[in-house]
């Protein structure tokens, strides 16, 4: 079967696996016992890392919290600026389009007294600042929308959206997952008070992942989700999983070097795709061509003529999804397709391809006759 599916998950880098196998065997002690040479080994192990995470999005090691991944980091972060700054608000500012972690964090904190508010996208993914400046009120305490959609590989305006949020003076929180390791990430030029990645996206294991929380300009608050033990500066308790975080630190050095020349590779595939695909009339490609990811295509397929779909003539030879791989599992239609006003049935015909540092022109020159041919 031909992968086509990284924005679910990466193939562990060979060079990764390497730099974590010592830690499962014989440098396996705990980081936080700090009485003999073992858990001093790991915690050194663990400050490597910490700073290989910060050097990769341009912050300080002292602001990056470990966690199991981006959807705990999306909990840390919204759920603990909520209840830190109840004294000045209870508004929360994030898209229709965000990652379900957000959208359904969002929701529990509604039922505990937030009001939250959806921004709209327009037909190419993007939110609309004017509509963000007018969303604000003086009980506003976060904005939280996603550097690069997971379904669309649609980009925000971090930026500007970072210099409306300061003058509201809110925080700014950044789902960073989808970018981290194709695009450069850097907190301080973009503006972020608080952004999150997770390992298995950018070629490091599955159940790791990092928290970024500014700690000056402004220093960023939260109230841990965890309590038991005052690891990582008291923000996340529980004893460290040394050997992913080793995983994590290493993908992000290797991503990090690495990810100019990954770029012009994926973006030939993907490009190569895309122009031969364009033949089928109708084809559509959704989102902004313009502010996109360089590894994603989602693209409308009408139906064939025997009223089947392309992916159910596909799935058996490429791996490709219909969404998102967190709610692949539930049979609705994608909501970040809805939100750009495209209708249920046109959505199921949707599928999303997201290439990696693998995928080769050969592979999709087969795909693109296979998908041809059905025509």
């Amino acid at each position: 079967m031909v992968y086509l599916d990284y924005n679910a998950t990466t193939p562990v880098d060979e060079r990764v696996l390497a730099e974590m196998l010592p830690y499962f065997t014989e440098h396996f002690g705990n980081a936080s016992s700090n009485t003999h040479p073992l858990g001093w080994y790991a915690q050194g192990a663990i400050d490597k890392a910490r700073q290989q995470v910060a050097n990769f999005i341009g912050a300080e090691s002292s602001e990056i919290v470990f966690t199991s991944g981006a959807t705990e980091a999306i909990n840390m972060a919204l759920k603990g600026v909520f209840e830190a700054y109840q004294t000045k608000g209870n508004h929360i500012i994030t898209s229709k389009t965000e990652h379900k972690a957000v959208l359904d964090t969002c929701s529990y904190l509604e039922e505990k007294g937030a009001n939250i508010t959806y921004l709209d996208v327009d037909r190419e993914g993007r939110i609309d600042l004017d509509e963000l400046k007018t969303s604000f009120t003086d009980k506003t305490i976060i904005v939280a929308i996603m550097a690069a959609n997971n379904e669309t590989g649609v980009l925000q305006d971090l930026e500007k959206i970072a210099e409306i949020t300061h003058q509201h003076e809110a925080i700014f929180f950044s789902d960073t997952t989808q970018m981290a390791g194709k695009l450069p990430i850097d907190v301080n030029e973009m503006g972020l008070d608080l952004c999150c990645i997770s390992a298995h996206k950018l070629y490091g294991p599955k159940g790791v992942g990092a928290l970024y929380v500014r700690r000056k300009n402004p220093r960023v608050n939260l109230i841990p989700l965890f309590h038991g033990g005052g690891h990582e500066n008291g923000k996340r308790s529980g004893t460290l999983n040394v050997t992913g975080i080793v995983g994590l630190g290493k993908a992000c050095e290797i991503a990090q070097t690495e990810f100019w020349d990954n770029n012009m590779h994926i973006s030939k595939v993907r490009g190569y795709l895309e122009h031969q695909l364009l033949e089928i009339p109708d084809l559509r490609i959704n989102g902004s061509t313009r502010y996109r990811l360089y590894n994603t295509s989602n693209i409308y397929f009408p139906m064939l003529k025997d009223g089947n779909s392309v992916f159910s003539k596909i799935k058996g030879q490429y791996a490709v999804s219909l969404g998102s791989a967190c709610t692949s599992a539930h049979a609705e239609p994608s909501h970040v397709l809805m939100a750009m006003g495209i209708d249920k049935q046109e959505s199921e015909n949707c599928i999303r391809f997201s290439f990696g540092k693998k995928s080769q022109k050969q592979e999709v020159e087969d795909l693109a006759k296979l998908i041809l041919s059905l025509y």
